[in-house]
């Protein structure tokens, strides 16, 4: 498809990307698969070559490009350098823009420099081990003391980056004015009180490291609050159109990744006599898969710009993550029959697509709950 979606500097910026991920991280893929992560040099790496929260404005040592197209770039390079475990969405525009947008001014001047610089990377630490999507079920909280500092204590769990980020952003359960409310609080790796769980074992995203946190006695200053501590709940779900545009950028790509590898596959795989590709269901399925990530494109670029201009609102951005989940999941499953058994072996990159496809219909809000989003919007309640 044909698109006029980005101008001459997205295209630059995407050369100069694409050369990193060629040095730095494809030959190092067969290792971060068997470590189980990728090295976290690679992310201070980026931060010096720009790649990391670039919206960042410039006097807080960023490169000041708000425009989400240089991330849906990065975002659509990854999957085209086929290592997964670089997030750069999440790394980016999940938990990063909090600090950004409810970080007061020495909260900005302390943290966003290091965000950028790749000296830090900030992670996002919302899940419960009893409470996902369900905010009112949070069990963490965080209690104001008369000397103005907050106590933290609770877990998290299903956290990104849970081992080698040094930052997170964490919601929290609050007491303002003899009500309860939920806040948001800065908690860096190294407080007193701040541990890890284990790590945990996903289906996919094997390079992706995730893992449970836990908080005892964590004493926070006022640097570390994010805003109003009674208005996490407001900041959370205005964050949510940028997550989900986020979580489809990120999505589609993959979609695009698994035509182009089944492609070569069939175009040289025999039997019967004849290529995989000759056989009538192949180009049906083919065919079918294009149209619907064509279409799914379209829609993601119509978002993008949609973003930019400060129109993309909530039920449109739940709309869009539906759509290009489901299908990615869609065209994965078809990708990987037309490989046959092949497509079953992890030496084949289909299988490992078709194992990182299945969280996408679950985090940034599970495909039911897109549906209730939409459904409220059309209903008016």
């Amino acid at each position: 498809m044909i698109r006029n979606h980005y101008e001459e500097e997205h295209e630059a910026f995407r050369d100069t990307f694409r050369t990193f991920l060629e040095r730095e991280a494809i030959p190092n893929r067969a290792r971060y698969r068997a470590e189980g992560m990728v090295d976290r040099e690679l992310y201070r790496k980026m931060g010096e070559q720009g790649f990391l929260s670039s919206w960042v404005p410039e006097e807080y040592g960023g490169l000041g490009l708000t425009d989400f197209r240089y991330d849906q770039v990065m975002m659509e390079e990854v999957a085209h350098s086929l290592e997964s475990g670089i997030w750069t969405g999440a790394l980016n525009r999940n938990a990063p823009p909090y600090v950004g947008k409810y970080g007061s001014e020495e909260t900005k001047r302390h943290y966003l420099p290091k965000l950028a610089s790749g000296e830090m990377i900030c992670g996002i630490a919302m899940t419960e081990p009893d409470a996902g999507s369900d905010i009112a079920g949070f069990k963490t909280r965080a209690d104001l003391q008369p000397d103005g500092t907050w106590v933290l204590n609770g877990a998290k769990t299903y956290i990104s980056y849970g081992l080698i980020a040094e930052l997170f952003v964490v919601a929290a359960k609050t007491e303002v004015n003899n009500k309860r409310q939920l806040g948001l609080f800065l908690v860096e790796r190294g407080m007193p009180g701040f541990s890890n769980g284990r790590k945990l074992e996903k289906l996919g995203f094997h390079t992706q490291d995730t893992a449970e946190l836990i908080f005892e006695n964590v004493v926070l200053k006022p640097i570390h609050v994010l805003g109003d501590a009674a208005k996490g709940f407001d900041y959370m779900r205005g964050g949510l159109a940028q997550e989900r545009l986020t979580t489809a950028a990120q999505s589609l790509p993959w979609s695009q990744k698994a035509i182009e590898l089944t492609i070569d596959f069939v175009t040289q795989r025999k039997a019967f006599g004849q290529t995989v590709a000759d056989f009538q269901n192949t180009k049906f399925k083919l065919a079918e898969m294009r149209t619907e990530v064509d279409a799914c494109q379209a829609f993601l670029d119509h978002c993008v710009r949609l973003f930019n201009a400060g129109q993309l609102d909530q039920a449109t951005a739940a709309a869009l993550k539906l759509k290009t989940s489901e299908v990615q999941g869609r065209v994965v499953d078809e990708c990987l029959q037309l490989h046959g058994s092949a497509g079953y072996m992890q030496e084949y990159p289909i299988c490992q697509l078709y194992q990182d496809a299945r969280i996408f219909r679950i985090f940034a809000g599970t495909s039911e709950v897109m549906k209730i989003v939409i459904a409220k919007d059309m209903l008016g309640r």
